[in-house]
């Protein structure tokens, strides 16, 4: 029997709703109301090239903070750089170390204003595209400056993939691994950053060192790109832009019945199109057929969205996560460490341990959920900090309680705000503002990063540091109040069901 998705679309829509009216009648409550939404089918091997591509991103943005610790070690040396403006100054190496950063905050401003026009699929192969660019360009850099270009352009690509890799997981995924996928996209983010650590230790001690560092990572997003020029876009993202008018209705339906097809696998052949129905009624029945203006993203359901987002972000990075493991080379040397005995391996012993909690989230976020993971993990980072200002301010002949303070930080970190921050981040906005609503959290994100780290120095300095980490358990406890009262929890629900039952 022929499909035609246009007419079909429109006779489900009409029995579930008048959507025009922009009011909900009493035969389409039910679909969101009462869970009738069954597991999706799919294959297992069909879904692991929509994460694995875009974490690719992740993974090039994780080994960019693990090299570049090891970079700046190698271009500073007068034997070991193999140029002659070895002479940088603390100001030229932090603005090296913080430059893809600063790129990151202008992706997140470029994202807000093309996500929604090119698409999740297309933004992540731009992402690519600047990633291999800003890496080349890094690489063979004959003087600081280029250095510096090359830097931001690779930054402009985290930023792009920070806000694009989320959501195509997100809109991607099958609701019932949707928490363990984004999830993982943050362990491939600490894998990266291990793989940086430990490839730059490998480079360090060889003349121009540096330059192999960033040219190591060339061939992975040549890689990525290709993955995501052969994955589909979003069926999401079509339906959306079917329901708005923008196309052709009926090719992008079409589109949306093949996307899902292969994103799902052989399972959902014949059932794919009556899957769409089901995600265009429910999308209308939530007001997702008209246009959103600017204005929307600070009233109503999208408001408590940027809310949600936006706090769990700013809470994920003030409660310290910055400057506790930039201050950890020195914790550690406290208690018997050499010299950084290296810095990089110390570096390599935290990244290994943030990567074996991660991988604990990504096993129990879907079987757990989200708020249990928040707060639990949340209050041991308050204990954690706690425990680390009571070390500098009345243990600080016991080293062992900065050790233990330090891996119960990082531990409890990954396995709360490490991944559940970015985890909902993409599940919670409505589809018509995900893009702009994700990249103002990325921006937040990125923001409030480099200003911890830049307040770091000078605040401890005024205050303390024993002070200033019993200040980061303090606001651990506001980031449980937080949690408790304003974070829905999302697991097994639909990315339409979250916008229906928890804004």
């Amino acid at each position: 029997m022929g499909f035609d998705a246009e007419k079909q679309s429109i006779v489900s829509l009409g029995q579930i709703g008048d959507s025009s009216s922009g009011e909900i009648s009493s035969e389409k409550q039910p679909l969101i109301k009462e869970n009738h939404h069954s597991p999706e089918n799919y294959s297992v091997l069909a879904a692991i090239p929509p994460f694995l591509f875009p974490a690719l991103g992740a993974l090039l943005f994780g080994y960019e903070i693990g090299a570049t610790s090891c970079a700046t070690i190698s271009i500073k040396s007068p034997k070991l750089s193999g140029i002659s403006w070895y002479n940088l100054s603390s100001v030229d190496v932090g603005i090296i170390t913080s430059g893809s950063l600063y790129g990151a905050l202008i992706g997140s401003i470029v994202a807000f204003s093309v996500a929604d026009i090119i698409g999740r699929r297309k933004e992540l192969i731009l992402a690519a595209l600047l990633y291999l660019v800003g890496a080349i360009v890094t690489a063979v850099a004959p003087v600081f400056y280029v250095l510096i270009i090359g830097r931001l352009m690779y930054g402009i690509g985290v930023g792009l993939t920070m806000h694009a890799a989320p959501m195509y997981i997100a809109e991607t995924a099958p609701s019932q691994i949707r928490g363990r996928m984004i999830s993982l996209k943050e362990f491939f983010t600490v894998l990266g950053m291990v793989g940086g650590y430990g490839i730059g230790s490998l480079w360090v001690t060889v003349t121009s060192g540096w330059r192999y560092m960033y040219a190591t990572i060339i061939p992975l997003p040549v890689i990525m790109g290709i993955g995501m020029c052969w994955l589909p876009a979003s069926p999401r993202w079509l339906l959306l832009r079917s329901l708005q008018g923008k196309g052709n209705v009926e090719r992008l339906q079409q589109a949306a019945i093949k996307s899902l097809r292969r994103l799902r696998g052989s399972v959902v052949v014949d059932s794919a199109a009556e899957q769409v129905n089901e995600i265009l009624a429910e999308l209308s029945s939530v007001g997702e057929d008209k246009e959103a203006t600017l204005g929307e993203l600070f009233q109503g359901k999208c408001l408590k969205a940027l809310t949600i987002a936006g706090g769990l972000v700013l809470l994920q990075q003030i409660t310290g996560q910055p400057s506790v493991l930039y201050y950890a080379p020195s914790i550690l040397q406290t208690a018997g460490f050499s010299a950084a005995t290296d810095a990089t391996r110390i570096s390599i012993l935290l990244g290994l341990l943030k990567l074996v909690m991660t991988g604990v989230a990504v096993i129990v976020i879907d079987r757990l959920g989200r708020r249990p993971l928040l707060l639990g993990g949340v209050s041991g980072m308050m204990i954690s900090l706690l425990l680390l200002g009571s070390y500098y301010i009345f243990y600080n002949t016991v080293p062992a309680v900065a050790v233990v303070a330090l891996l119960l930080y990082v531990g409890c970190y990954q396995l709360s705000f490490g991944p559940i921050g970015w985890l909902m981040i993409s599940e919670i906005f409505p589809l018509k503002l995900r893009g702009r609503g994700i990249s103002i959290a990325v921006l937040v994100n990125f923001g409030t990063n480099a200003l911890v780290t830049f307040a770091f120095s000078p605040l401890k300095e005024l205050l303390g540091a024993g002070v200033l980490f019993c200040g980061f358990g303090v606001i651990c406890v506001v980031s449980l109040f937080f949690i408790y009262f304003i974070v829905p929890e999302t697991k097994g629900l639909t990315l339409e069901e979250i916008e229906a039952k928890c804004l």
